[in-house]
């Protein structure tokens, strides 16, 4: 104490340490000895359990930020190097039970991973060729070679890591106006208590001993260490409750302003919308260019882009047996909210939506085939001025975008749909949602989707923006809370927004709220017990007698109460979601498996997607909520055996209606 308090008075600052010494010294000019040990015993011991309750919560950190391994075995040579020695485009093996050691891409072998540390996932992923991995992740029961995609340093946990450390680092607003009225409130409260002391007697009052007690306990006991501890503990607690869930918030005015959050904007491609599109439709307008060169040129311009719709019209030019030469390509150029532009074999070719149309055609009539289609996004293609092909593209909405939007309103929170996309593709998703959305906005630019983002603020008050494109990143930045999809969205929307989604659960932005809502209160119940505690020492000092150690107990007691209170924290959310995502991850397993009996027997693929329903809507199908009529449900029991020929075999017991 003695020393803690000499390094606080040569910085010319008051704090816990300098007030303690003070009460000591006090009881021992009273010859109050035993008060004095008693006082020095209860403010160690107090402050011994607050710092291994603090080092538990830090070790939740630690724990999370010490996930990626420092060796890695290259797997054409089997040669063990350090992992910051690895280089992109590398090929490393990883072994089941190891962790993967850089973000990469499987090129070779199949596996379940284990991406709970990083995403908050809480059950096994399946991985194939052709998908993605990330640093940290557990490889849990088969071999993978991995492509690296990224340095080690880069990685997205150490991006995650980086993240959460300045979001440390930052303080919020309420710790920022604690701490500033901090700085001048214990020195006031040091000349109160020498008042206390001095005018008394001064004035002539009797019993001068007990004015002293009196001035030492209003030290003590003013102390704002709990007050200033009330803010930091629980948004630290909270910030590392939000990385373990897969949300990383970047910031205590971040978490202070989730909790406050009214109403919340949602972009649809790749956010209520999966972002896999496929093609349905593609069709040459007139005689001026063939189809294979038509899809030569789109596939080349759109390799260059990253959005979810060029990466379905390459895959369909590939499917054709034709190869995109993105090298090929000038004067590539993205047009946000139309399209993209490029020049290939000196030609000028437009793709994108209407408004790409009304820009590089001169012809403004659309093919009659197009006005039926509902539900689709609709593309076309112009070439030196003239449309010369039309595509359409379907997606599907994510699994649990409807619950998602549900829980918010049940928070009362309104949701809204902002997107680029066709008014026939704001409504089928609409209508995919169960009618969820309270409001749809469609074929809007980005300084449209700032535009309503701002109206919204206004009307509603304080609004999140989810997004993961780069034409959603305005709005992001405009939004109270700005949320984007950080995996699976481009590095703008990342960079510009609030907080960031590591996994493609939609879900976990109504926990974010939940969390936010949940650090508010929990601040605010440590602030008032803080001040509580203190004004009823104060007041029994007042009406009774000073007692010394009372005060340092008040004092101390709530500091320890205000740590645990906050780490009540880290167990926020947990479990809420089991069954649920055991669901999913029985859904994607199933789908792997289909996938790899299309590899070996595409005939019995088939047989199998369609005994099992393959018509049905994409989604988890595997724990349907019970009917209305428990008699009217129906058991089904599925096995699917790729060495057997014969027919699925299926049980089913009777009933009026399947679900």
């Amino acid at each position: 104490m003695v020393l803690r308090g000499l390094a606080a008075a040569s910085r010319l600052a008051l704090d816990i340490n300098i007030l303690m010494l003070i009460a000591v010294a006090g009881a021992v000019a009273l010859k109050d000895y035993t008060e004095a040990g008693v006082i020095v015993f209860l403010f160690t011991t107090a402050e011994w359990l607050q710092t291994l309750a603090c080092t538990k919560a830090s070790a939740g950190m630690s724990s999370l930020m010490s996930m990626i391994p420092p060796k890695a075995v290259l797997a054409e040579t089997g040669e063990v190097v350090n992992v910051r020695d690895i280089g992109v485009g590398a090929v490393i093996a990883v072994r089941a039970g190891e962790m993967v050691p850089v973000d990469g891409v499987v090129v070779d072998g199949q596996s379940e991973v284990d991406e709970r540390s990083l995403t908050g996932e809480s059950y096994p992923v399946p991985k194939q060729p052709q998908s993605e991995v990330w640093a940290g992740t557990l490889n849990l029961d088969g071999y993978i070679a991995v492509r690296t995609m990224a340095l080690a340093e880069n990685s997205t946990v150490a991006k995650m890591e980086r993240l959460v450390e300045e979001a440390q680092q930052s303080k919020s607003k309420t710790q920022r106006l604690i701490d500033s009225c901090a700085k001048y409130y214990t020195p006031a409260v040091v000349v109160l208590g020498a008042g206390v002391a001095l005018l008394p007697p001064l004035l002539g009052a009797r019993d001068a001993e007990r004015w002293f007690r009196l001035a030492l306990v209003l030290l003590v006991s003013a102390c704002p260490c709990a007050l200033v501890l009330s803010t930091p503990v629980a948004t630290f607690c909270a910030l590392l409750t939000a990385a373990r869930m897969g949300v990383l918030v970047k910031g205590g005015d971040v978490l202070e302003s989730l909790g406050e959050i009214r109403a919340v904007a949602f972009d649809k491609t790749g956010t209520i919308t999966r972002g896999e599109f496929t093609v349905d439709m593609f069709d040459v307008v007139g005689q001026k260019v063939q189809m294979s060169h038509l899809l030569y040129w789109i596939s080349s311009i759109e390799s260059k882009s990253s959005h979810p719709m060029a990466a379905a019209l390459v895959e369909h030019a590939q499917s054709k047996s034709i190869q995109p030469k993105p090298e090929c390509v000038a004067e590539f150029r993205i047009l946000p909210g139309e399209g993209v532009y490029g020049e290939i074999d000196g030609k000028r070719i437009y793709v994108g939506n209407k408004r790409v149309l009304a820009r590089g055609s001169s012809c403004q009539t659309v093919p009659e085939r197009m006005n039926g289609l509902k539900g689709v996004s609709i593309g076309y293609v112009i070439c030196d001025g003239d449309l010369v092909g039309v595509f359409s593209l379907s997606d599907d909405c994510r699994t649990g975008a409807a619950e998602a939007i549900r829980e918010l309103a049940s928070m009362g929170i309104s949701s809204v749909l902002l997107t680029g996309d066709s008014a026939e593709a704001a409504v089928h998703a609409q209508e995919r949602l169960g009618g969820a959305l309270e409001e749809l906005h469609s074929e809007l630019f980005p300084e449209d989707k700032v535009r309503l983002v701002g109206a919204l603020k206004a009307r509603a008050g304080p609004t999140m923006m989810v997004g993961d494109g780069m034409n959603d990143a305005p709005a992001l930045a405009t939004a109270d809370v700005g949320v984007s999809m950080g995996i699976s969205g481009s590095a703008a929307a990342m960079e510009t927004s609030h907080a960031t989604l590591m996994s493609s659960d939609i879900l976990r932005v109504p926990e974010a709220v939940r969390l936010g809502r949940r650090a508010r209160r929990t601040i605010a119940v440590n602030m008032v017990s803080s001040v509580a505690a203190k004004a009823a020492v104060l007041a029994l000092a007042v009406a009774w007698r000073p007692v010394l150690w009372a005060a340092v107990l008040a004092d101390v007691g709530t500091c320890l109460l205000v740590v645990l209170n906050s780490m009540l924290l880290l167990g926020e959310g947990r479990g809420r979601r089991g069954k649920e995502e055991a669901c999913r991850a029985t859904a994607r397993s199933l789908e792997m498996r289909r996938s790899q009996l299309a590899a070996v027997s595409p005939d019995a693929a088939t047989k199998s997607v369609g005994k099992t329903g393959g018509d049905a809507p994409k989604g988890c199908h595997c724990c349907h909520k019970p009917s209305r009529s428990p008699e009217h449900s129906v058991a089904i029991d599925v096995r699917v055996d790729e060495q057997r020929e014969g027919p699925t075999a299926a049980t089913c017991a009777p009933a009026k209606k399947v679900e």
